[in-house]
């Protein structure tokens, strides 16, 4: 991550913290509170020190005082310190719980074209590592950050009122670890990036091998998968052991310096104690120390130089977290889908007029798919596309749902462009069934219900009943109510795209998709199918993509497009009279 990339990141984290201004403003308390009494301590060990020292014997009132308020000082620190944990918890909690929903809330706007030139699997990798890196650096690095800050500056303080010359061996310590710190921090924040990124693409190439386990073992490509993901593997691996390597040497390298300083510190004591006590420095003088001013410094200094070494491990961390929070802000500051024009209208009654004139089209400027392509539907007409793979028939369906816009030409909805209308009312206004089915952690009921949760339940055994799978599901034990779990993999694929037909039918959607929507079922059913779609069709507006040229006969129009265009039009007779390629197709298919 680059040094400006950090500097827009820390600010951003902030403005999540401080969303939360009573925990924020808790935290801070605890934190001066804590650190100070945890400062106290020195000083009474030393008071202590002091009275058993005395030239005119021990004062044990005085001992005994002071190490009754040390302790005091060092409990009510500890109870603070655990209060302060509990509270960056909840904090970090919260921050956490709103970067994750704003993050889904964003990939639920960004268009389709996004997830088509993502990975499922880093994308996830966002969601869930990323941000839990993120949790781990505020709940407990931040905590360290604000206890480090204060005891740095409370023990400087506690020094200078102690010995000034004493503190002339940080003047040389303490710079030598803070140049030592930002160059390697320099060198480490990259690798953390890197490492970010690595898992992220490890975890895309695994989700996307899990999915096609079945297809995998059909091939037998087990060793050749395994091999590739255990060369990713190796570049993840990689990443972590030079991010954690070279970060792992700050913390030892600034531990030698801070004990380096620690030796000289207590030298330099000596030497002063010493000079005190055989007369040559007198009482009040600056080079003038006790034995007691001695153990105090000590503890001071170890309390000064520990949170710069615990700081200097931290910056490990942050440097993960700070490439963590890029990666989320990277999807946060997505372009979401462009908004509706100004003034768009709302597509209401909509009688299933679609027109394509002219309409051009590619996913990139460099590669057009579709090439002026020109088709009328008119309200209650179906329209079947046939071609071969590649030939463009899926990218039609994508630009008639909008979720992509044509690059030249027009496609209008009962008169209206469809750049004019709102997204959602046109939406709304197709019923889309895909060879791929989706069915989501539930209830059978609830998957029909999906698009259109007032229908009753009468309702939704009619609609089973003409898919075809009523039968099924009253037969299971707990009928509509069995729940689906994992996407539907507790029934046949043949069954979910049943499910899926049930839930098209039971909508009242003016205008229909079907694409491959019967690839799954066998033939006899696919003959009931055909009958229970026949009455679905009635009165609809319907696009169908198929490969099976039977279930297409009876469409009012077919168009046979090949890369990218349309090279036949009409109806299953005439195009089988003019003997070009769908007439060659349907005969490969049933002679």
């Amino acid at each position: 991550m680059t040094k400006n990339k950090k500097r827009h990141v820390i600010p951003r984290l902030a403005g999540y913290v401080s969303r939360h201004p009573l925990l924020l403003l808790a935290a801070v308390a605890m934190t001066l509170l804590s650190n100070q009494l945890a400062l106290l301590g020195p000083r009474y060990s030393g008071e202590a020190i002091d009275a058993i020292s005395a030239a005119g014997g021990v004062d044990f009132a005085a001992v005994y005082h002071n190490v009754v308020r040390m302790a005091v000082c060092y409990g009510a620190s500890a109870i603070l310190s655990y209060a302060l944990a509990v509270v960056m918890i909840k904090l970090s909690q919260k921050v956490v719980y709103t970067m994750r929903r704003q993050l889904f809330e964003k990939l639920t706007t960004l268009p389709v074209g996004y997830f088509d030139t993502h990975a499922t699997g880093d994308i996830i990798s966002r969601i869930s590592y990323d941000i839990d890196t993120i949790n781990s650096s505020l709940s407990h690095d931040v905590v360290q950050v604000m206890t480090s800050l204060y005891t740095v500056i409370g023990s400087l303080v506690f020094m200078w009122q102690i010995s000034k010359p004493m503190i002339s061996v940080f003047a040389v310590t303490v710079p030598a670890s803070i140049l030592f710190t930002r160059y390697r921090a320099k060198r480490v924040r990259p690798l953390f990036s890197r490492r970010s990124r690595k898992l992220g693409e490890l975890n895309g190439y695994a989700e996307e091998m899990l999915s096609g386990g079945a297809t995998i073992r059909a091939y037998c490509r087990e060793k050749e998968i395994t091999a590739e993901f255990d060369r990713r593997n190796t570049e993840t691996m990689d990443a972590y052991y030079k991010a954690d390597y070279y970060g792992a040497a700050m913390g030892p390298s600034v531990n030698f310096i801070n004990n380096l300083s620690l030796s000289l510190v207590m030298i330099l004591g000596g030497v002063l104690y010493m000079y005190s006590q055989s007369g040559a420095v007198k009482a009040g003088s600056i080079f003038f120390i006790t034995l007691g001013g001695v153990a105090q410094f000590v503890q001071y200094s170890r309390k000064f130089a520990g949170p710069i070494n615990e700081f200097a491990n931290i910056i490990t961390e942050f440097q993960s977290a700070f490439a963590a929070a890029e990666r989320v802000f990277r999807i946060i500051d997505e372009q979401p889908e462009s908004a509706d024009a100004v003034g768009a209208q709302e597509l209401v009654s909509c009688k299933g007029e679609v027109e394509m004139e002219n309409v051009s089209f590619g996913y990139t400027p460099e590669q057009e798919i579709l090439h002026k392509i020109s088709v009328a539907a008119q309200p209650g007409r179906t329209i079947a596309i046939v071609g071969p793979t590649g030939a463009g028939k899926t990218t039609i369906i994508n630009l008639l749902m909008r979720f992509y816009d044509p690059t030249a030409g027009q496609i209008r909805v009962d008169g209206y462009e469809t750049k004019e209308l709102t997204r959602r009312s046109l939406r709304l206004a197709y019923t889309m069934m895909l060879q791929d089915t989706w069915l989501f952690n539930g209830t059978i009921y609830d998957n029909i219900v999906y698009g259109r949760e007032d229908a009753t339940r009468d309702e939704v055994t009619a609609a089973a009943k003409a898919a075809r799978i009523s039968s099924y599901i009253e037969h299971l034990p707990k009928g509509y109510d069995t729940v689906l779990t994992d996407g539907g993999a507790n029934i046949s694929k043949g069954q979910r795209q049943l499910i899926t037909i049930a839930r098209a039918i039971l909508s009242k959607t003016p205008m229909l998709i079907l694409d491959e929507a019967t690839s799954n079922v066998d033939s006899r059913t696919e003959q009931l199918i055909q009958q229970a779609m026949a009455k679905l069709m009635r009165g609809r507006t319907c696009f169908i993509i198929a490969h099976r040229l039977s279930t297409i006969q009876n469409a009012d129009q077919i168009l046979v497009l090949q890369n990218g265009s349309i090279t036949e039009c009409g109806s299953h007779d005439e195009l089988i009279k003019k003997g070009g390629f769908y007439s060659t197709l349907y005969n490969s298919q049933f002679i």
